[in-house]
C-alpha cells in the first residue's frame, strides 16, 4: 500500500500577485489531504473521495481529450510527458481534515498527492525535487486548462515550510516557519474563485499595458510606490484601484520579506503589514464580503496581531496572526461573528530539499 500527505496552503503577503509575476510569501499548514492505494488486478484507478461523496474510476488506456477541469488525468497527462507512465491499476482513497473550497488550497493539495502518488507508483524509483513536482501541479492545474491562476499553491504545497517565491523563475526562498500563533477561520461563504481571479488578473494586466505602452522601460518587478501617482493619470478610473493594488501590494510583501529574514521578525510589524495588505484585497482587488471583513475586525479587537482572507476570495477562510494567549478569544470571536469554524494552526516544516 502507497501512503502520501500532503498540506493546504496560506498565503501571507501577495495575494493577487503571482500571475503578474511578482513575488509571494506562503506558508504549508498541519491541516492535511491523504492518499491511500492498493494495487488491483484492474487496468484502471479507482478513486473514492469520501469528502465529496463522490468516486470515480480513471481508465489507464484512456486517450480521450482532457474536458475542462479533469485534474486527475490532467496530471496523468502532464506526467506521461516525463516517462511516469501508469502500468498498474490501483484502488485509491483520498480524503483529509483540511477545509474544502475555504481559500487553503484544498484542490491544489489533492494534485500535488495525486502527483506524489504517481511518481511513486510509477517513477522508475526517480527522485524529483520540490520544485519540479510544483511545477507539475501548476502544469496539470492551472497551463493545461488556460485558468487564470499563479503557481503560488503548488509550488507551496510541494516545498512546504514557510517561503519567498519568486514567480518569474520559480525560486522559493525558504524562511524559518515562524510566524507566532495563527488562528485560521472558515466564513461558510463560497469562494468566487475564478470571478475574482478574472476580473482582478484581466484588470491589473489591462493597467500594466497601458503604462507599458506609454512607458516602454517601465518594469513591475522593478516598481516602487512612487509608480502608482506617477502613472495614474494614464489609467481609467475603473482600473486605478488594481494599479495601486498592484504595485503597493508588491511593497508590502517585500517589506514582510525584509521583517522575516531578521532573527527575530516583529510580529506587530508583521501583523501591520497584514492588515496593510487586507486594506487593499478589500478596497482595490475587491474580494471581501461585507461579513467577513465584521469577522476580521472582531478578531483584531480580540487581539488579533493582524487578519486577512485567505485565496482568491469572495468567500471561504481568513488568518489571524495571533500569540499564544489571544488564540482561543480570537477563535470565539470569529465563531461568535458568523464563522462556520475556527481553529489553530501551525506551519509545516520545509522539505528536505527545499
Amino acid at each position: 500500500m502507497i501512503s502520501i500527505e500532503v498540506p493546504g496552503r496560506i498565503c501571507f503577503f501577495g495575494d493577487h500577485q503571482d500571475y503578474l509575476g511578482l513575488p509571494i510569501i506562503a506558508g504549508a499548514i498541519d491541516r492535511t489531504i491523504s492518499l491511500t492505494a492498493t494495487p488491483q488486478e484492474v487496468r484502471a484507478f479507482t478513486l473514492t473521495l469520501p469528502d465529496l461523496n463522490q468516486t470515480r474510476n480513471i481508465d489507464l488506456d484512456d486517450t480521450s481529450p482532457l474536458e475542462p477541469n479533469d485534474y486527475y488525468r490532467s496530471a496523468l497527462h502532464t506526467l506521461s510527458k516525463y516517462g511516469v507512465l501508469p502500468n498498474q491499476g490501483y484502488a485509491v482513497t483520498i480524503t483529509g481534515n483540511l477545509p474544502i473550497n475555504s481559500g487553503l488550497s484544498s484542490s491544489s493539495a489533492v494534485i500535488v498527492t495525486w502527483i506524489r502518488f504517481l511518481i511513486c507508483a510509477f517513477g522508475k524509483n526517480k527522485s524529483f525535487s520540490s520544485r519540479q513536482i510544483g511545477q507539475w501541479a501548476f502544469e496539470s492545474e492551472v497551463l493545461n486548462f488556460n485558468q487564470p491562476g499563479g503557481m503560488m499553491d503548488q509550488y507551496t504545497i510541494a516545498h512546504k515550510g514557510l517561503g519567498f517565491l519568486d514567480t518569474t523563475t520559480g525560486n522559493w526562498t525558504p524562511l524559518k516557519p515562524n510566524l507566532g500563533s495563527l488562528v485560521v477561520a472558515v466564513s461558510g461563504i463560497e469562494k468566487q474563485t475564478l470571478g475574482v481571479l478574472g476580473n482582478a488578473k484581466k484588470y491589473t494586466l489591462e493597467a500594466l499595458k497601458i503604462v507599458q505602452e506609454k512607458d516602454p522601460s517601465f518594469i513591475l518587478q522593478k516598481a516602487q510606490s512612487k509608480h502608482y501617482g506617477q502613472y495614474k493619470a494614464w489609467l481609467p478610473k475603473k482600473l486605478q484601484p488594481y494599479w495601486y493594488g498592484a504595485i503597493e501590494n508588491y511593497q508590502i510583501t517585500l517589506a514582510a520579506f525584509h521583517e522575516l529574514q531578521l532573527q527575530t521578525p516583529d510580529f506587530e510589524k508583521l501583523g501591520q503589514l497584514m492588515n496593510a495588505h487586507q486594506q487593499i484585497l478589500k478596497e482595490c482587488i475587491q474580494n471581501t464580503p461585507d461579513a467577513m471583513d465584521k469577522m476580521m475586525q472582531a478578531a483584531l479587537q480580540a487581539g488579533a496581531l493582524g487578519t486577512k482572507i485567505v485565496g482568491s476570495g469572495g468567500g471561504g477562510a481568513m488568518v489571524a496572526l495571533a500569540t499564544k494567549s489571544t488564540q482561543q478569544q480570537i477563535c470565539e470571536a470569529f465563531l461568535s461573528h458568523g464563522a462556520q469554524e475556527a481553529f489553530s494552526v501551525n506551519l509545516t516544516p520545509p522539505d528536505a530539499d527545499s
